[in-house]
């Protein structure tokens, strides 16, 4: 591997900083639409009594998010990590603005899947600039921070969605990201034109055309279609009353064909030509705008037909566990289609990954023990950690007055306020712990505030005692964040840390997807078997019963991963200590 800098310099950690912020904004739109979708739901035309027709705005978001993430790790390895975060900022502020004009279920699905790969995006480059910026005895602090800011955005989400609600409509949400997505992009690329990080930020020599014709003409025009493009888009996603109204601008909202659609309008025709125009621009003159063919370049290096298998296994993971209904089955009644199409995927790609030149998980990249044991850890903490988020207010609003959701919030308020404590703990003592044992300690604290909860009754969360088990829990995982996390940047070379933070990431929404659905479907089986062998339990006490077993199974999956950690993470170099030279020291 070659050696990092030795450390950043001031526009480097503002650089850094402003990223933070970025993962953190993109974390609160994971959350957002917790209070926001009976209403996006309505604005799309959907009954709020046919919620299972709204699971694509979900699903969609995690797909983009998910599936999309190795491709877009591997990308920040081969181009840099500057130009990733402002592409993938670029997305989110699109994904943003088509969310907030959406007409209906699939422009609102399209922008909140552009969203999910934007905000995804962040959180592999941010994780590789660190990597990037500081030696790997540094890397501790900085990984918790980053940690602690995206966990912290998962508790402001609910708050700022019901906010937001509170004097505006659900789109005025998405309309806040699209401005914040906006000034961060601003920021982070004028903070780049100084970033000296390897290979990030440059500029590939004109070509061709682009020689001839200077960037003080490419760029006007360049402008001008994109203002067209966005206006024209505007209006034809919006169709303002006032316009199709009047006489002669009326016109412009009148389908060429009987029964056509918005776009084939005068507006919607012309929206799609100087979106096509601008396209072609771009491709021919790489600085008018955006390099798309500098990207399309990228995106063949990183192995396109790599990416996509890997993006359909993951598609198919989360699309049948996303889905389903935990009442009936752990997955959709369509998943063991999606999951047999997901198998093909994976064999392909384990066929594809054997043969290709430069596959999208480059050969050895995670042969030691500490990365590939990274994943697994993740998987399982992201499996405990669900139960946490799901359960916790649920047990509030089952055994208590707190029937809002406000309320049930307030509660897992004190779990998710103690998370990115212990993030920023962790990583300030991975200077001077193993990461196993960090991580194994953080976990282990998890399972017992788990087993703790296991034992509360209707009763237990009127009492302060409640709020130890509950603080206990999120500054254990919190903990445990920036080892896991530090242990794959520390066994991976540095052209593969974009790729390994992307896997790390995945493993972990994996886990959370899998274990949610696995739970409760235990706790609601082990509901079931309660109510048969005692018919007069009320539906508190079972509801209590079905709590209590999702409660033990987080705290297994706790423990597992704390056992793992330890053996797996033995020999990850997280305090850049050479392990050779102490052994010998040693003897």
């Amino acid at each position: 591997m070659t050696e990092p800098v030795s450390g950043p310099l001031a526009r480097d950690r503002a650089l850094l900083v402003f990223c933070a912020v970025a993962v953190a904004f993109a974390a609160v739109d994971t959350y957002v639409v917790v209070l926001a979708l009976p209403d996006m739901m309505a604005g799309v035309g959907i009954p709020v009594d046919e919620l299972q027709r709204a699971a694509p705005i979900v699903s969609g978001f995690l797909l983009g998010y998910v599936a999309m993430l190795p491709l877009i790790g591997r990308i920040a390895d081969l181009r840099g990590q500057v130009p990733v975060l402002a592409m993938s900022l670029v997305l989110f502020s699109i994904g943003s603005l088509v969310t907030a004009v959406s007409y209906d279920l699939p422009s609102m699905v399209a922008g909140r899947f552009l969203q999910g790969v934007g905000g995804g995006g962040l959180v592999p480059a941010t994780m590789s600039l660190v990597a990037a910026l500081y030696p790997v005895e540094r890397r501790g602090l900085p990984l918790g921070l980053v940690s602690a800011v995206q966990e912290f955005g998962s508790v402001l989400g609910p708050l700022f969605g019901a906010l937001v609600l509170s004097f505006t409509t659900w789109r005025g949400i998405f309309a806040i990201n699209l401005a914040g997505g906006a000034v961060l992009l601003v920021s982070v690329t004028v903070l780049a034109r100084s970033h000296r990080s390897s290979g990030a930020g440059r500029e590939e020599p004109a070509t061709g055309a682009a020689r001839r014709l200077p960037t003080a003409l490419t760029r006007p025009v360049a402008l001008v279609l994109l203002a067209v493009t966005t206006g024209a888009g505007l209006i034809t996603f919006i169709q303002p009353s006032s316009l199709q109204r009047d006489l002669t601008w009326g016109q412009l909202f009148i389908p060429y064909v009987d029964g056509g659609n918005r776009w084939i309008t005068p507006i919607g025709v012309t929206t799609i030509v100087a979106f096509v125009a601008l396209s072609l621009w771009c491709w021919f003159l790489p600085r008018a705008l955006v390099d798309l063919r500098g990207w399309l370049d990228h995106l063949l290096a990183a192995d396109l037909l790599g990416a996509a298998l890997l993006a359909l296994t993951l598609g198919g993971i989360v699309l049948a566990f996303a889905t389903a209904d935990p009442e009936v089955a752990v997955f959709s009644p369509q998943g063991p289609w999606f999951l047999a199409g997901s198998g093909i995927a994976l064999v392909l790609l384990l066929l594809h990954l054997r043969r290709a030149d430069d596959p999208i998980v480059p050969r050895g990249a995670l042969r030691a023990t500490p990365a590939w044991g990274s994943l697994v850890v993740s998987f399982l903490v992201g499996w405990a950690l669900i139960a946490a988020l799901v359960d916790i207010p649920l047990f509030a609003r089952t055994t208590t007055e707190r029937e809002s959701q406000l309320g049930a919030a307030l509660v897992l308020l004190r779990f998710l306020a103690a998370l990115p404590v212990g993030a920023i703990v962790g990583g300030w003592l991975l200077r001077r712990v193993n990461a196993g044992v960090l991580t194994a300690a953080g976990m282990a604290a998890a399972g017992v505030s788990f087993l703790v909860m296991a034992q509360w009754d209707a009763t237990s969360l009127d009492g302060f005692a409640s709020n130890l088990p509950l603080v206990l829990g999120g500054f254990g995982f919190g903990l445990a964040l920036a080892p896991v996390n530090a242990a794959i940047l520390a066994s991976t070379d540095d052209d593969a840390h974009g790729l390994a933070s992307a896997l790390v990431v995945v493993a972990r929404m994996v886990g959370m997807l899998v274990g949610i659905s696995a739970l409760t479907t235990i706790g609601l089986r082990r509901l079931y078997a309660a109510q048969e062998d005692d018919p007069s339990l009320s539906i508190l006490e079972l509801g209590i019963v079905q709590e209590h077993s999702v409660f033990v199974g987080a705290a297994v999956a706790a423990f597992a991963a704390g056992v793992l950690a330890l053996v797996l993470f033995a020999r990850a170099n997280t305090r850049g200590v050479d392990t050779a030279e102490v052994l010998h020291a040693a003897g």
